[in-house]
């Protein structure tokens, strides 16, 4: 069945379920409810990375039944289910619905668990988040159910700590990626100018993410100046969803409106993987930054290629599988992007670790944290 019909079927067989639980005898096995942003499969990456990819296997293998909860319906009684646990992510409960949602979930004795993945607690990051124009009740949402949460599933130590300072009980979960979209066949159509790096031309080094990184694509530009490989060809950083601006230091991949959401876009981007030798992930070395994820590691090193990243935040960890460099250290970048050119592959270490540790299923820290699993 094409994915665009599996939606509306799978939205048809999670409203029956919906309905016998909250009509029928209690079930052996437990409801879970999860609020996130969008519906119908289209949400934002980090809805499908931390929550949906995770809810749905969780479903798929029979240890739960799931229902997304519209938290206003929720809150006014009119979602009648009696769910064991509710997963609420980020600030998914709009401000105007949270003290009817927290009333309802206090009196149900429902487990409620929260989920964030990035810094919305320290003062550094609020005032991030202010300049970046993000609504105040946005904030104040995230914080009431983090404190009111039994426990808050967050991606790094350093988020622990600042959900900690805030009156949380925060739980650890590595950001992990679904084995069905990140590994297997995949197909695309070509495009225009589709050939493989051995076919002539520049070589081509990968940096893809969302618009928020413009500060961590200019941190490249002294590195990729007139940088040539050893062969003689020019090694050129090709851009993928961080900017539709166009410079004469970079090249730009546009996304296809066929892979507008992250399932499609994590399809596409594997299709076209033969583009690129090499890929980066340079972060600027702020407050903000040290409390997110590694996931560009994990994503690049599935798409099968070497990877540089800048030695801030999450990146240390990874000193023995990809190449580690300060930002200020430009000929040791510059050296970095070379090697890995030349390599053309991921360290051995690099996919043993990521095949091993970071496909959903390897552990169950997830399920535990959301209180399914006791041992």
């Amino acid at each position: 069945m094409p994915a665009a019909d599996r939606r509306p079927f799978l939205r048809r067989l999670a409203d029956r379920l919906h309905a016998a639980r909250a009509e029928g005898p209690p079930s052996p096995t437990p409801l879970v409810g999860y609020v996130v942003h969008g519906r119908d499969g289209l949400h934002a990456p980090s809805a499908h990375v931390r929550v949906v990819q995770r809810i749905e296997l969780l479903a798929r293998c029979g240890r739960a039944d799931v229902a997304q909860v519209d938290p206003h319906a929720y809150g006014a009684g009119e979602d009648p289910a009696r769910y064991d646990v509710v997963l609420v992510q980020r600030d998914a409960v709009p401000a105007a619905d949270l003290e009817p949602f927290l009333a309802r979930i206090r009196a149900s004795g429902t487990r409620l668990v929260a989920e964030v993945d990035d810094d919305f607690f320290t003062e550094e990051a609020r005032a991030r988040l202010g300049r970046a124009e993000y609504d105040p009740d946005r904030l104040a949402s995230v914080h009431a159910v983090v404190r009111a949460a039994s426990s808050t599933i967050v991606s790094t130590p350093p988020l622990a700590d600042a959900v900690r300072a805030v009156g949380g009980r925060p739980v650890v979960v590595e950001n992990q990626v679904d084995p069905r979209l990140w590994t297997g066949p995949v197909e695309a159509d070509p495009l225009p100018d589709d050939t493989t790096t051995d076919a002539g031309g520049p070589h081509r080094v990968l940096y893809a993410g969302s618009r928020t990184h413009g500060a961590d694509l200019a941190l490249l530009r002294p590195v990729f100046d007139d940088l040539v490989a050893r062969d003689g060809r020019p090694v050129r950083l090709e851009v993928v969803g961080i900017t539709e601006d166009a410079e004469d230091w970079y090249d730009t991949l546009p996304v296809p409106e066929t892979a507008g959401h992250y399932p499609s876009f994590v399809r596409w981007l594997r299709a076209h993987a033969g583009r690129w030798d090499a890929a980066v992930a340079p972060l600027v070395d702020e407050p903000f930054n040290h409390a997110k994820s590694d996931l560009k590691f994990v994503e690049y090193t599935l798409l099968g290629l070497p990877v540089v990243l800048s030695a801030v935040g999450p990146y240390h960890r990874h000193l023995e599988r990809a190449a580690v460099v300060p930002n200020d250290d430009l000929a040791g970048w510059r050296r970095a992007v070379l090697a890995a050119v030349q390599e053309a592959r991921p360290a051995p270490a690099a996919a043993r670790y990521v095949r091993d540790t970071r496909l959903i299923g390897s552990d169950t820290t997830w399920e535990r944290a959301l209180g399914l699993q006791t041992d």
